[in-house]
C-alpha cells in the first residue's frame, strides 16, 4: 500500500476520515515490534480506518547524559517498514512543529506513579513523555492509540492520563514482542555488541525464571489442595520434585501461592550470575509490582502483577517486563 509521509498536523487534519482512526507512537528506528503494533492497530482500523504512525524524538524525555544525540534516526526505512505493516500515514513533525514556542512551561505531571521505577532512575521523564503523548494525541485526533507492554510503566501512566484528564481515546496494550533468543525488541539493542547481547539476555531470563517459579508453586499450590491427608499431600509434592515443600506440605499448602518473595529470588539469582559476566551485567532495579500504581506487591497480594526489571550492558540501558498472576490457580502466567 502507498504510505503518505507528512510533516505538519494541518496536513494530517486536511485528510479525509470516512472510518476509525488508529494511531501508534513511536521515536522511529522501527522494528518488528512497532510492525506489531502497526498491524495490531490496522486489524483495529479496518478497511474503512486509517492507521497514522508517529515518528518524533522527543527531546523531553531524554535526561542529562542519555542518548538524544545518538539515538537512531532512519526515517526513509521507518517509512517503508509502516507502509509494509499496513500504515497509511507516516507523521514525521519537526521539533518546533510540537512545541512550537520552545520547550513548553505546562506541562503534563506523571505524579507519584512517575517517580516509581523508571521515574526513579530517569527524573522528569515520565513528564517529558506524558507531555508528548498528550500533544500527539491532539495533532493527530485518534480513535485508539496503540502501546507496546514492553514499557509497561509509560503504558499505565498513559492509561491513567487519559482517565483522569477525560481523553476522548482508547488505549490499547500490546504485548511484548521478543526475538528468537528471548531479548525484547528495542531501538537500543542495535547499539550492543555482540558480547553485551550475550550479557542482555540475562534480563529475559531472570524474568523467565521468575516466571517458571511462580508457575511450579501455583502447581504445587494447586496439587495440595487436591487431597485432605498431609501425607498424601507430601506424597503429591514429592512427585512434583519439590523435596522441600513435600518436607512440609501443610506449609505449601496454605502459603499465598506464588509467592512474590519466591518470584524474585529466582529471577535476582540470573542477574546475580550476570553481574559476574564479562562485560557484567548492572542491575537497576528488579521489581514486583502492582500495574495500577507500580508500588511492590507483599505476600499476601492476589491479582495482576507486573515483574519488570531494568539493567545497563556496557553504555545501554535496557528493560523489561512480564506479566503474573497471583491467587487464580491454574490461571496462566
Amino acid at each position: 500500500m502507498t504510505t503518505t509521509l507528512l510533516r505538519t498536523a494541518a496536513d494530517l487534519h486536511a485528510r479525509a476520515r470516512t472510518g476509525r482512526r488508529a494511531v501508534v507512537m513511536t521515536m522511529g528506528a522501527l522494528h518488528e515490534g512497532h510492525a506489531t503494533l502497526i498491524r495490531t492497530a490496522r486489524g483495529i482500523a479496518g478497511p474503512e480506518g486509517e492507521v497514522v504512525v508517529t515518528v518524533f524524538v522527543n527531546p523531553l524525555q531524554f535526561g542529562a547524559g542519555e542518548d538524544l544525540d545518538r539515538y537512531p534516526r532512519t526515517l526513509d526505512a521507518d517509512v517503508g517498514l509502516a507502509g509494509r505493516s499496513g500504515a497509511d500515514v507516516v507523521f514525521a513533525p519537526a521539533v518546533d512543529e510540537v512545541y512550537p514556542g520552545g520547550e513548553p512551561q505546562v506541562r503534563v505531571s506523571a505524579g507519584p506513579m512517575g517517580e516509581r521505577l523508571e521515574g526513579s532512575s530517569r527524573p522528569g521523564h515520565f513528564d517529558g513523555m506524558l507531555t508528548v503523548v498528550a500533544k500527539l494525541l491532539h495533532l493527530t485526533r485518534p480513535d485508539v492509540a496503540l502501546y507496546g507492554q514492553k514499557d509497561a510503566q509509560q503504558l499505565a501512566l498513559i492509561r491513567r492520563m487519559v482517565r483522569d484528564l477525560n481523553f476522548g481515546v482508547e488505549i490499547v496494550g500490546v504485548p511484548t514482542v521478543r526475538e528468537e533468543d528471548g531479548l525484547a525488541l528495542s531501538s537500543r539493542n542495535r547499539y550492543l555488541s555482540a558480547a553485551e547481547r550475550r550479557t542482555a539476555l540475562a534480563l529475559s531470563r531472570a524474568l523467565f525464571a521468575g516466571q517458571d517459579r511462580h508457575a511450579a508453586q501455583e502447581a504445587l499450590r494447586a496439587r495440595a489442595r487436591e487431597v485432605p491427608a498431609t501425607r498424601a499431600r507430601a506424597e503429591a509434592l514429592s512427585a512434583l520434585g519439590e523435596s522441600r515443600a513435600a518436607a512440609d506440605a501443610h506449609a505449601v499448602a496454605t502459603a499465598v501461592p506464588g509467592g512474590p518473595a519466591a518470584v524474585r529470588a529466582a529471577a535476582r539469582q540470573v542477574l546475580d550470575e550476570a553481574a559476574r559476566l564479562q562485560p557484567p551485567l548492572r542491575l537497576d532495579y528488579l521489581a514486583l509490582v502492582d500495574p495500577s500504581d507500580f508500588t511492590e506487591i507483599g505476600d499476601d497480594f492476589t491479582g495482576e502483577a507486573v515483574l519488570a526489571v531494568a539493567a545497563r550492558v556496557g553504555a545501554t540501558r535496557l528493560i523489561d517486563n512480564i506479566p503474573l498472576t497471583f491467587g487464580t490457580l491454574g490461571a496462566a502466567s
